[in-house]
């Protein structure tokens, strides 16, 4: 790879020249004079410099973007290359969405481990449509997203179906109710959910509309871990994956709700970029499905 290329990356995502000198294993003048070059080559400036901070300026800002796809390329090809004669080794960047990620995931990474101890797998969590736009600009290998999702950008595929189930306080009116929840009292309630841009909150807006209700009544947060606790606490209601209340449910701390029309079924989708695999990809994958 162009090795102006590396060292305009790592200025930028270190805003020094003496920091990228360092992880490069550079004297500073040299990193200046490759930066110098690299600008020359494209026609203007992309970096504004002062004596307190290097920072990217609009057309570096499109250099940069573009240059993490090429290195994530290059690297992807290397990568194929070194395969046609190792074994499934080296460096593996997952992406999966937070239900995925946080519950399920790291099940699945220990069992690569043992089995595939010379694989290097780095973990980015994220809503869907964060992992999905690391993996169309080739900063991720692979993601593992919720919900119905469409790219025509990314190769799709569906691979395991959550049960999602409406859940309350043990405190919580509803949860000392026997029997079928009314559809007009959900309707009332403060909803806890996640936020735009969430395969849970698409799979939240999905089981309003089929069981036809539009809560008046709701609140944004971040994190399923921050929505538990917030149910637990008895703020209100939400919908969430059954892998997500295991523990919860074992200790008593959360109810799952009786509704008619319910559990909500949503789809986990393997997406990736490209149509060539590393054994390291591919042997990922091939635990995905056994799970």
């Amino acid at each position: 790879m162009d090795q102006h290329l590396q060292v305009f990356v790592t200025v930028a995502e270190r805003q020094s020249f003496s920091r990228a000198a360092e992880e490069l294993h550079m004297t500073q003048p040299a990193v200046s004079q490759y930066i110098r070059i690299f600008e020359e080559n494209i026609g203007t400036r992309l970096l504004d410099r002062t004596n307190k901070y290097v920072r990217l300026n609009k057309a570096g800002e499109i250099v940069y973007h573009h240059a993490k796809e090429i290195t994530g390329l290059y690297t992807k090809m290397q990568n194929l290359v070194d395969d046609l004669s190792n074994k499934a080794s080296g460096p593996l960047n997952i992406g999966a969405s937070y239900t995925f990620g946080e519950y399920v995931l790291p099940h699945i990474i220990a069992r690569l481990q043992k089995t595939y101890p010379a694989i290097q797998p780095t973990i980015t969590i994220g809503n869907t449509a964060k992992i999905a736009g690391l993996v169309a600009s080739h900063q991720m290998d692979i993601g593992i997203v919720e919900g119905n999702f469409k790219d025509k950008q990314l190769l799709i595929e569906e691979f395991a179906e959550d049960y999602m189930v409406i859940v309350a306080s043990p405190k919580h009116q509803f949860a000392k109710q026997n029997g079928f929840i009314k559809i007009s009292e959900l309707g009332q309630e403060l909803w806890i959910v996640r936020e735009q841009g969430s395969g849970t909150r698409e799979a939240s807006e999905k089981m309003f509309e089929k069981i036809g209700i539009q809560p008046e009544k709701r609140m944004n947060f971040s994190s399923t871990q921050s929505i538990k606790e917030a149910v637990e606490a008895g703020l209100g209601i939400s919908l969430l994956s059954q892998w997500t209340i295991q523990k919860e449910l074992k200790n008593g701390d959360l109810n799952v709700l009786e509704v008619k029309g319910l559990p909500f079924i949503r789809q986990f989708s393997i997406i990736t970029k490209s149509p060539f695999q590393t054994k390291a990809l591919e042997v990922f994958i091939e635990l995905l499905h056994e799970e």
